[in-house]
This record gives structure tokens, sequence and C-alpha cells, in this order.
């Protein structure tokens, strides 16, 4: 998202409608170990789940015009994503003209907005998809505004995480950005993927916690880092906002951002988001990452985030789960199953800035966690 402004930054989305390194192996709380709750309900304004979207901001910046957004649209039709749920099309800054209307409101930049937002929200409804568009604003005026519209609308809010939004944004929007802009890097989606796992217990259905946009497909990592970028945002039920010109898409690309069975992890209706559970290895760069889902079912990542292959295991001890539970595991990048009766642990071999993603499947009962 755009940072050049002082004040908020929100998302209306209209749904019409020389460091030393230090060798370590270290226990991280249990899965569904009780954490610190959130002592407020959610509001029942806009209890809105899917959260899958496009977004202009990552590959066009300020170079955005209504062209590229009708090609979007159509190219999120054509390429099959709508099917997928990628059904929104985010405008994101440099729309308006820097000169307000005699009444005060914003206008769009007439130069690359001639036939104005009615016009391009109608072609963008007309495909069955959904309009979404950047501002500035204070905080509940703004929700009282939107919900007063009689409209089903999404609130995505942006402080960049300086006041901890977590803590109280889940009673004015439905997500909140918990930290800085990412940039196309391993650096910056590792440091963002640690710092919106601090949260996790703040997130679930109508609230969810936003580490930014994907960068998969802008050509700043390799296949197997965004392959990563995008299991981690799936896991902590992040919007998935593809923020790559999808008008051309290489296959690697298409292959990532369409993997139906990484997107249901995101969109799993329980909204537990998953979080680090375990990590091991020099600067702990050997982690397991993991969530409940429902059916009672658990989503398990393998992330190797150091420079080596290496084989990285889950035990159920770390997972919270009884020792003698019996599951099947099927992977999601490989699209079968790889174990039919694994009890106690499962571990793979995961290549170097590669992350395996799973999800595990009691063969009998249910899943038992440990107290």
């Amino acid at each position: 998202m755009a940072k050049r402004r002082i004040t908020l930054s929100l998302y209306t989305l209209f749904l019409s409608l020389s460091v030393v390194s230090l060798a370590i192996a270290v226990r991280v709380t249990p899965l569904l170990q009780t954490q610190e709750k959130p002592s407020f309900q959610r509001p029942t304004f806009n209890r809105i789940f899917d959260t899958s979207k496009w977004n202009s901001w990552n590959f066009f910046a300020c170079n955005i015009n209504e062209t590229v957004i009708k090609e979007t649209a159509d190219a999120l039709i054509s390429t099959g994503l709508a099917e997928l749920g990628y059904v929104y099309v985010n405008i994101d800054d440099c729309w308006s003209s820097p000169t307000r209307n005699s009444e005060g409101q914003l206008v769009p930049e007439p130069k690359t907005f001639p036939s104005g937002i009615k016009a391009l929200a109608d072609y963008i409804h007309g495909k069955g998809l959904k309009l979404g568009i950047y501002s500035d604003a204070g905080y509940p005026p703004m929700r009282e505004a939107l919900n007063a519209s009689g409209r089903t609308i999404f609130y995505s809010l942006c402080e960049w995480g300086v006041d901890d939004p977590a803590l109280w944004a889940g009673k004015v929007g439905n997500s909140w950005r918990t930290t800085d802009d990412i940039n196309d890097t391993w650096a910056s989606m590792t440091t963002i993927a640690d710092l919106n796992d601090k949260w996790a217990a703040y997130a679930g259905p109508g609230g969810w916690n936003d580490p930014d946009m994907l960068e998969v497909g802008n050509g700043g990592m390799t296949y197997k880092e965004y392959r990563a970028h995008f299991s981690i945002w799936a896991l902590m039920k992040a919007p998935l906002l593809i923020g790559c010109d999808v008008r051309n898409m290489t296959a690697e690309t298409f292959e990532i951002l369409s993997n139906a069975e990484i997107i249901a992890v995101n969109q799993d209706p329980l909204g537990v988001q998953g979080r680090k559970v375990y990590v091991s290895g020099t600067d702990g760069c050997y982690q397991v990452w993991a969530g409940p889902l429902s059916g009672d079912r658990l989503t398990v990542a393998l992330w190797n985030r150091c420079s080596k292959s290496e084989t990285i295991t889950a035990t159920w001890e770390v997972l919270g789960l009884e020792s003698g539970i019996s599951v099947s595991v099927r992977d999601l990048w490989q699209h079968k199953e790889v174990a039919v009766d694994a009890v106690s642990s499962f571990g793979a071999q995961v290549d170097a800035h590669d992350c395996r993603m799973y999800i595990f499947t009691p063969r009998t009962g249910s899943l038992r966690y440990v107290a």
C-alpha cells in the first residue's frame, strides 16, 4: 500500500455490487495452548470472510489508469483466477485528482480516469467482480458512514502497525495492516511474516491481520521463495492480495497463485490464524508453522529459511497433539497423500528458502490435543 500520506490510509472495498549467528533450538508455545485473547467481541458489522483480491500498488504504483484496471479485471476472468476467489479489483493510491470538487469531495484524475469511477465500477461489476478503492479518513466515522450505506463493504485499515492495530482495529474494520510496506525481497517478506505472527491471537472471522500484499510474480524472489511467501500468508489467514501484473504472468507465477488447496487453507471457515510453533538451527531458520482447520484437521508448513537443504520435522509435542494420534498427510504442493499413518512426528526434506505445506487428517476419531 502506498505510504505517501501521514493520515490513516484505508481501502473501502465495495462488494456489490555483521551479525553474530547463534545456533539455537527453541521450543515455541504448543499450537493450541492458551494464548492471550482479545478482551472485546467482534463487531456485528460486515462479517466478511472472502479476502482474496488483486491490488495495483506493488507492480504499478502510481502508473495506473482505467485501461489497466479494466484489463486486469478481464485477466482475472480469462485466467480463471476469479473462479478461485480473486474477485476484488483494488485501485490503490494515485487515482484521485490533487484538487477536490466544489463540495470538497475526492474526484478522479481526469487524465488517467476520464470516464470516472462510476463507469469503471459498472464495468467491474458487470463482470461479476468487486471494486476496491484507496482513501484516507478517521476510523469510526468512516466505519459508520460505510455501514450507513446499506451495502456489504469490506473495510481495510492501514497505519502500518504503528499503534498496534490488532489490539483495537477489530472494533472498526475487517482487516488491519500489522507492518510497514512489503518489498519484493526475501529479507522483507520473512521479517514481515515474523512481525505479523505476533498478533495471531487477535485475528478471526470478520477481522484479519494484514501483513501487506503478495509480491509473487514481481521478479525479486525465486520460485521457491515465492512459494514459501504464498504458503505462509495463506496459513496466517492473511488477505491474499495479488500484487503482480496478472495480464502478463509466467506459468510459475500462475501455478503458485492458483493453488486451490493452499487457497482453501486461507479461506477455511474456522478462521484461525496459523502461527510459528517451533524453530531450530542457526538463527532459528528451520521452522514449523501450523494452525487448526475445520473438519478436525491441521495445516502444517515446514519452512526452511536457511541456506542449505535440510530435513525439518514436526513432532506431535510441538503441535500440541497426543503422541498416539495417527494422521494421514497430504502435500498441498504435490497434490497427493504422502503418508497414510503418521504417528508422533512427520518430517520432510526442504530445500533452502522453500516451504512444504500439508494437511494432517486424523485416521480415526478426532485430533486430541494435550491439555
